[in-house]
């Protein structure tokens, strides 16, 4: 039987991938879960489970600040993850200019 320590962390950990993960629900790999699952059933009667059950907190709380600054870089720096010629025509768009149209060889239209 599971303690509430133990199901406490597991189900944090759980959660914490599930929000992380950028596939739709139906279709998240199963393998995961089912790794994480046995990782957890594996430790419930061993030794040393006041650690595991730290670390697996503490595994989640970064999961959790990951997902946090992920959002708040998203945020405050809009232009992070853009090429760089979109960065330049954001860039230009926001302080009023528009990027000039890029010539064509040979005079082509």
């Amino acid at each position: 039987m599971a303690t509430a320590q133990h199901r406490s962390a597991y189900r944090a950990i759980v959660r914490e991938t599930n929000l992380a993960s950028i596939h739709a629900r139906a279709a998240r790999p199963k393998q995961i879960a089912a790794h994480l699952r046995t990782i957890f059933e594996e430790r419930r009667d061993g030794n040393d489970t006041v650690r595991f059950y730290h670390e697996m907190h503490n595994a989640a709380t970064f999961m959790r600040a990951q997902r946090t600054y992920k959002a708040l870089l998203e945020r405050y720096q809009p232009l992070a993850g853009i090429s760089t010629e979109e960065r330049n025509e954001r860039t230009a768009h926001r302080v009023g200019l528009n990027m000039p149209l890029p010539v064509k060889p040979n005079g082509e239209e």
